[in-house]
């Protein structure tokens, strides 16, 4: 049993404090996953908070035989995520994404052009092709979790992921041309 299996048992036992190590260990993934999928980090904040609320009142469906417990709560973000932003279609679709998360500090003008240009690509994706790159690129999960997150099997996972590639990979190339 890992730290996690321990920690949502005593959850379930009562201990509602054994809940918060959790969050602290997955709130920052889980906030950018959803920042990169949804694009609005405001939406991010508000869902991230409900997915953490969902986990908590939820936690006796999890499945340590079915899945990690990263992998159930990126589940609940992925449907959260695409709840709310049915919900703010109209809003969502007249927005641009802040940037993509990024390590470094990226001050320089000529790559916070490219990164724009990125971020752009990404969230022109279509939605399932955007949460399983997000999944396997920023997440590091494997294509069998990110296939479960995704309700799907690993041949859907490799595909949608190629094709978001592609079309990143074209991005770039017409980034470098027009310089």
């Amino acid at each position: 049993m890992d730290e996690d299996e321990i920690l949502i048992q005593r959850v379930i036992k009562g201990d509602v404090g054994a809940f918060r190590p959790l969050v602290e260990r997955y709130q920052r993934p889980v906030l950018r996953f959803i920042a990169n999928i949804a694009g609005n980090r405001h939406l991010s904040e508000d869902v991230a908070q409900e997915v953490f609320l969902a986990a908590y009142r939820a936690i006796r469906s999890f499945d340590p035989d079915r899945s990690r417990f990263v992998t159930w709560l990126f589940t609940i973000a992925r449907n959260r995520t695409l709840t709310a932003m049915r919900k703010r279609q109209d809003e969502y679709a007249a927005e641009l994404p802040d940037q993509v998360a990024r390590d470094g500090p990226g001050d320089d003008a000529e790559r916070a052009e490219l990164y724009g240009a990125l971020d752009k690509a990404l969230a022109g994706l279509p939605f399932e092709q955007r949460t399983a790159f997000v999944l396997a690129e920023f997440e590091e999960l494997t294509y069998e979790e990110i296939a479960r997150t995704e309700q799907t099997n690993v041949g859907t996972v490799r595909s949608r992921i190629g094709r978001a590639r592609e079309k990143l990979r074209q991005v770039l190339h017409e980034y470098g041309e027009g310089r």
